[in-house]
């Protein structure tokens, strides 16, 4: 789906792609999942697993949802939208607005969790986090590489694809349904290391914060994690202002407590792309030439800090006073 972006002369400006809701199917207890075509039924083009798309769904709404359909069939995209309590409008409007036959419009699929190849992969999902993991199975699994998948959730019936999983792979899947079987029991999964596998997870914070904490005995670079919102910050955190220099275009602008630097930068002018403003999805990074930032986003890694930050969330590292920002 290449040509959805545009440089102007002051930052990026995003262009969206228009699809079709080809099908609204209910696949679990509060998961709903879009079958999304193009209007003149051409193909998608070729995108990796773990890539997710910008759904814009009207009255300014975007939220970010992980692809789900098969890397192999560009005749549509799919993805699958969980009915969250309190939800500020995504959820809602999938699920109690959104009908087969509208229009939307998305993004181009980005990847903040790319899938690397291996011998052998263990795939950990929480609830709705199984989606972003359904196309990388696939890829495993046509790869000929060995796999494994422990699927959790609060039932099986909210337990969206675990039929169709379990039908398709047989033992290689287990499910955990909380009501039946008690919550996933990582520390066994997870007890030892094993030689030459990469293990992927995506689900709820508290699943993911016990998964980083068992793998701390694992081969670094052995997991892979992505979230669905950005980590609970530390008690070190810091929350004060500090100046930010914006080395191409010549300006200099203050980061007060209460703002953030995105809103910083968009209110001299500065234009900068930008998705979900939580630190999800990846669209505003942005590189660090002189500072230390403090990460408070969800994307990225280890191997990444200190090069590029997030701007919509992440602020000046305590001790810091000015960040120098390559915009």
């Amino acid at each position: 789906m290449g040509g959805l972006s545009a440089r102007t002369e002051d930052g990026f400006v995003p262009r969206t792609r228009e699809v079709i809701a080809a099908r609204v199917d209910r696949v679990a207890d509060g998961v709903v999942s879009l079958v999304l075509v193009t209007p003149d039924g051409s193909p998608f083009e070729p995108w990796e697993p773990g890539a997710h798309v910008d759904v814009h769904l009207g009255g300014g709404l975007v939220r970010q949802y992980s692809l789900c359909s098969s890397p192999g069939d560009l005749s549509h995209l799919r993805v699958a939208v969980l009915d969250v309590p309190g939800s500020r409008g995504g959820s809602r409007r999938v699920h109690r607005e959104l009908s087969a036959g509208d229009t939307l419009e998305i993004s181009e699929p980005r990847n903040n969790f790319p899938v690397r190849d291996s011998r052998k992969y263990l795939f950990l999902a929480g609830g709705i986090g199984i989606t972003p993991l359904l196309p990388m199975i696939e890829r495993a699994e046509r790869a000929g590489r060995e796999w494994r998948l422990v699927y959790g959730g609060r039932s099986r019936a909210a337990m969206a694809f675990a039929g169709q999983l379990a039908d398709t792979y047989g033992d290689r899947v287990e499910l955990v349904p909380e009501d039946e079987r008690g919550r996933m029991d990582l520390g066994a999964v997870l007890s030892l290391p094993r030689a030459h596998t990469l293990v992927y997870a995506c689900g709820p914070g508290g699943m993911l914060r016990a998964v980083e904490e068992l793998c701390m005995g694992w081969p670094p670079g052995t997991l892979h994690t992505e979230r669905f919102a950005a980590a609970a910050l530390g008690p070190g955190a810091t929350s004060g202002p500090f100046e930010v220099e914006l080395a191409r275009s010549g300006k200099t602008v203050s980061v007060s407590a209460e703002r953030t630097v995105l809103e910083a930068v968009e209110d001299v002018g500065v234009r900068v792309l930008s998705s979900c403003r939580q630190g999800l999805c990846g669209t505003c990074e942005t590189a660090v030439l002189s500072g230390e930032p403090e990460h408070r986003d969800a994307v990225l890694t280890g191997d990444d800090a200190g090069s590029t930050m997030m701007i919509c969330v992440s602020r000046a590292a305590a001790g810091c006073d000015r960040l120098v920002l390559d915009l």
